[in-house]
């Protein structure tokens, strides 16, 4: 029996409190071990709610021994100086989106974590719900025909203005969150091998980062891609798949969480065929990736998720300030 991979939380985010945790207490090959906060009543808090160890302070998790691996809720901003420290430290680590500031900080961080032979995973666990294998499951059946182009949607209405999402230094912004999760799924459908072609980010006066935007991505089979993201936004949270017979809707395609049934819509010439699932959990099923991916010594395409990502997001932003 492999033993469970012992994991160590740097931070107090929202989604490791609602999310990860619960998640990381019930998945088979994880076990929880410690939360690590700056400040002693967040560590206690969680630590009294999770039954784990409370810690003061990040460079004190990573002394622990016990701790095989990180999961870091941390904003962006701080990805690189403590998954390098991570690395350093011998842990492996699973980290919220985006996983760096620009593709020279990711690129940097993936040497050291090649170097060290450890994992670091990017945590878009929406790829793991088992809508997407019913969506494949379609297109390989030829319910669409041919794929002829892609689209996206991911934005919400204003947060909370002291939210870290509009403070620059920290990574803030559409293009770091809401834009993450459709240039992924991008790639879900259209490979590794597309393009930026053209962008814009929309920084209103005063704003300090980008609020809403949109990409044009190609691949070399001429396959494109359309997609849209913002905070300022009427909530969407969709993916498009149409094809020369037909067309595929994912009206939750990011955010369906624990409990929640996804429609999947089927529109074909004349008729519609919506498509409830079953409920799924793809926070258990990203950590069980992530164990498995540590249990198997096996990190390179997660390596190469991540670089493929950054890349994208970078020309983006290139595109957009052209």
């Amino acid at each position: 029996m492999v033993r469970a991979l012992q994991i160590g939380v740097m931070g107090c985010a929202n989604i490791a409190q609602q999310s990860v945790i619960p998640a990381v207490l019930k998945t088979q090959n994880t076990e929880l071990v410690a939360v690590a906060s700056r400040t002693e009543q967040k560590a206690q808090d969680f630590a009294s709610r999770f039954a784990c160890d409370a810690i003061v302070g990040y460079e004190n998790l990573l002394k622990r021994d016990d701790i095989d691996a990180i999961y870091m809720p941390l904003p962006t901003g701080l990805h690189e100086e403590w998954v390098t420290r991570s690395l350093e430290a011998g842990k492996h680590v699973l980290v919220e989106k985006s996983f760096a500031m620009d593709q020279t900080s990711a690129l940097k961080m993936l040497t050291l974590a090649r170097q060290s032979n450890l994992l670091v995973m990017e945590n878009f666990m929406f790829v793991y719900h088992s809508q997407y294998d019913f969506i494949k499951g379609l297109i390989d059946a030829g319910e669409i025909g041919e794929l002829r182009s892609f689209r996206s949607s991911f934005g919400f209405p204003p947060l909370d203005k002291d939210n870290f999402r509009y403070n620059k230094a920290l990574g803030g912004g559409a293009l770091l969150d809401a834009a993450a999760y459709t240039i992924r799924a991008s790639q879900l459908f259209l490979g590794y091998d597309l393009e930026v072609k053209a962008a814009t980010l929309n920084t209103p006066d005063n704003a300090g980062v980008d609020i809403y935007g949109g990409a044009y991505l190609s691949s070399p089979e001429g396959v494109f891609s359309q997609v849209s993201f913002g905070f300022d936004n009427f909530y969407q949270c969709m993916i498009e798949l149409w094809g020369s017979k037909g067309k595929l809707v994912a009206h939750r395609a990011f955010t369906a969480g624990p409990g929640f049934k996804p429609t999947i819509s089927l529109e074909k010439q004349g008729e519609r065929f919506d498509h409830q699932l079953d409920a799924d959990n793809h926070f258990v099923k990203i950590l069980e990736e992530f164990a498995g991916c540590v249990a198997a010594n096996d990190f390179e395409e997660k390596y190469r998720e991540i670089e493929h990502q950054s890349r994208l997001l970078e020309q983006v932003k290139q595109h957009a300030s052209a």
